[in-house]
């Protein structure tokens, strides 16, 4: 099986793919506008997607995210196309869409020492980490086709800010 840019944004036009792909205004931002991406994407959790965490253990957060990274993957892969440039940095969406992710777990009731603000700030502090970073395999991705190397490298970089955001929280609670 190969992974193909899907066809269904060719339909679009350009201002719409690239004003999505953008998540205007964060991507016209000129510095760090993978940073605002992800700040747009926490806030975009925290008001809209945080009550999708607690139904079925976290399973509609997930299905809803997913669903989300189907859309980046064929609007980010666009994006690239209509700009001819790989992966431009004013492409945000993918930051955007994968924010959601890093909170996975946490849907339950927060423990007392760590108050909601601090989930989201460390969770945030690591994703951008693991997004620049690229540790652990995340840079290969990148060499997947179209928009399916510039979103698959940060849901790697989302899910390893997970699962570190529970490993700092379990040894900062057992400390």
């Amino acid at each position: 099986m190969s992974l193909r840019q899907p066809n269904w944004p060719r339909a679009l036009p350009t201002h719409a793919v690239l004003a999505l792909a953008r998540v205007i205004p964060c991507g016209n931002i000129p510095f760090a506008p993978g940073t605002w991406g992800s700040l747009a994407g926490v806030a975009f959790f925290a008001v809209c997607l945080r009550p999708f965490a607690a139904v079925a253990g976290g399973g509609l957060l997930a299905l809803t995210v997913t669903g989300l990274i189907v859309l980046a993957v064929g609007l980010c892969g666009e994006a690239e196309v209509r700009l001819g440039r790989q992966d431009p940095g004013e492409v945000v969406l993918d930051e955007f869409v994968v924010m959601p992710l890093c909170f996975l777990g946490w849907w339950r009731e927060l423990p007392a020492d760590w108050p909601v603000w601090v989930v989201w700030l460390v969770g945030f502090a690591l994703f951008r980490l693991f997004d620049i970073w690229k540790p652990l395999g995340i840079r290969r991705l990148q060499a997947l086709p179209g928009g399916w190397g510039v979103v698959l490298d940060d849901v790697a970089a989302a899910v390893a800010a997970c699962v570190s955001l529970h490993l700092v929280h379990a040894a900062w609670s057992n400390a």
